[in-house]
């Protein structure tokens, strides 16, 4: 019996403490982030590039996904507003059905942002993939993020780690609050990055460099696909 309730209070007092450290990286990262983000489109200073986070257009069941939708609003209105100049769509490109840089890349121009301002990042894994190479392939030592809340608070912690000054600008959460399983998701990405940054973790995949122009010109796109 003596041997149960010590077992009980190691189980406790580890379970105990695994949540504090969570609640500290949590927040941690959330002041961290929010010093830098913002929702309104009057007070976001210009930058020259924008780093759309990329995310599935629908979701498992077919319906769409509102964090998507919401993230494209909120690029259009930057560009619209001339908060940036050019955008970087960075996400995943797993294989020919999924794409996320060229379905973005569609429905920005379908709003009418110009194709030649869109830069499509193919190697945007994950999170710090597409900060990191913001800066690293597409030389740009300061841009605006694009994404939630909670993911521009993340991404804002990785960008400033990593010595780059971007800022971010809040798109809407889906009915004004987070679903609990992107809670959930949230809470083991932070933790992630903290692993990621004590190991030095880099992008999955650099690759050649592409020269954004600083005034209004052509690039060249690392693929030569035609959306």
């Amino acid at each position: 019996m003596k041997k149960f309730k010590i077992l009980l209070l190691v189980v406790l007092t580890g379970c105990l403490l695994m949540v504090i450290f969570v609640i500290y990286v949590n927040v941690t990262i959330t002041k961290a982030g929010n010093r830098y983000c913002y929702n309104s489109i009057d007070s976001i200073p210009h930058n020259h590039c924008a780093v759309v986070l990329g995310t599935s257009k629908y979701l498992a069941n077919g319906s769409r996904n509102l964090y998507y939708t919401n993230r494209i609003k909120a690029t259009v209105e930057l560009y619209f507003r001339f908060k940036v100049d050019y955008i970087i769509v960075s996400g995943d490109n797993r294989n020919r059905n999924y794409n996320e840089p060229i379905t973005m890349y569609n429905d920005l121009v379908a709003k009418g942002i110009p194709g030649r301002k869109i830069i499509l990042d193919y190697a945007g894994f994950r999170t710090l993939d597409s900060v990191v190479r913001g800066k690293e392939v597409f030389g740009q030592d300061k841009f605006t993020i694009v994404s939630q809340s909670f993911h521009n608070q993340r991404a804002i912690y990785i960008a400033r780690r990593k010595g780059i000054e971007a800022i971010a600008f809040n798109s809407e959460d889906v009915d004004g609050k987070i679903d609990f399983r992107v809670q959930l998701r949230e809470a083991a990405a932070r933790i992630l990055v903290l692993y990621d940054m004590i190991t030095e973790k880099q992008p999955h995949f650099l690759g050649e460099k592409v020269i954004i122009p600083d005034e209004d010109g052509p690039f060249s796109l690392p693929l030569d696909v035609k959306p």
